[in-house]
């Protein structure tokens, strides 16, 4: 790939990855609406509906040559299994937490998960950082730690969610499969499962999907297109960009996230949490300046 090639398809990554973390930003009220199904369903109604919406996409995207070879592949086959193992656990996570009315410790999350992203991408693929960079990530460590440290030992679902999405990263960047027919195979692999939860509860009389609550139907099958679409696009940027890159842009999303749960959902809220919050945006900064004065120095 050539240098002009490279720079625009790092573009093309910027943009993306800005579009999904800000997306995803926004899930907390999403599924604060659907507060009243228990996770396990949400989650199964997300796979179902996300592998319809993707077996629809897949060939209107082109990709349907691109999935017969992924088939092929075991090597390719195993590595989206462990990818689908990742973003499932990641998912029921994620709901649980939102839904019993912990939106800050999603927040904490996925301020940990950018962290794993970064260490992963120095110990696993060998990415380096330059020492303004790793000033940067110290600084959004050490916030992350006093936030950690100021949850009471309550983080549990914190930490299950930084490292299910920042090995799910790995993965992805790692595969040898483009974003669309890598996605369809996750949701293809999960949606067995799903489905034998889903009938089991229509059997029992217990499913929500067409119950009288309003909306609820509606929003658990929107549940697959806000799921596929930011999903597709994510694993398309981490092909794009550095992990580390990745990770710290990511940022993004728990700061919206843990301004909902602070100001809009009114969970507690102190100083001492405002203060980590402001050293991580500066950490943001820092490391954000550093790259782009990185991508604008001579090859």
């Amino acid at each position: 790939m050539s240098t002009i090639d490279q720079a625009r398809s790092q573009r093309v990554g910027l943009l993306l990855a800005l579009g999904v973390f800000l997306t995803w930003g926004l899930f907390p009220s999403y599924f604060k609406l659907l507060a009243a199904v228990p996770a396990v369903e949400v989650l199964s109604h997300r796979i179902v509906w996300s592998a319809v919406f993707m077996a629809v996409l897949l060939p209107l995207g082109g990709g349907v040559a691109a999935f017969r070879r992924a088939l092929r592949d075991g090597r390719v086959v195993g590595l989206i299994g462990l990818s689908a193992l990742l973003i499932g656990v990641n998912w029921l996570t994620y709901v649980a937490t939102i839904t019993s009315g912990h939106v800050l410790e999603a927040s904490l999350g996925y301020f940990l998960a950018p962290l794993t992203n970064v260490a992963l991408g120095r110990l696993v693929l060998g990415e380096r950082l330059t020492r303004l960079q790793l000033v940067a990530c110290l600084m959004a460590l050490g916030a992350v730690a006093a936030l950690a440290f100021g949850t009471e030992g309550e983080i549990w679902r914190a930490l299950v969610l930084a490292i299910s999405f920042g090995f799910y990263g790995l993965v992805r960047k790692t595969v040898r499969v483009e974003a669309l027919p890598g996605n369809t195979l996750e949701c293809f692999l999960l949606v067995p499962f799903a489905a034998i939860y889903l009938a089991w509860q229509a059997a029992a009389g217990t499913i929500h999907f067409g119950a009288a609550l309003p909306g609820t139907s509606t929003l658990l099958a929107l549940s697959g297109v806000v799921t596929a679409v930011p999903l597709i696009a994510y694993a398309a940027a981490a092909r794009r960009l550095k992990l580390s890159t990745l990770g710290l842009m990511q940022f993004l999303t728990p700061s919206m996230a843990f301004l909902l749960g602070a100001f809009v959902y009114g969970e507690p809220f102190g100083r001492t949490k405002l203060a980590c919050f402001a050293v991580i945006w500066t950490a943001l900064a820092l490391y954000g300046r550093e790259t782009v004065r990185l991508a604008r120095r001579p090859a």
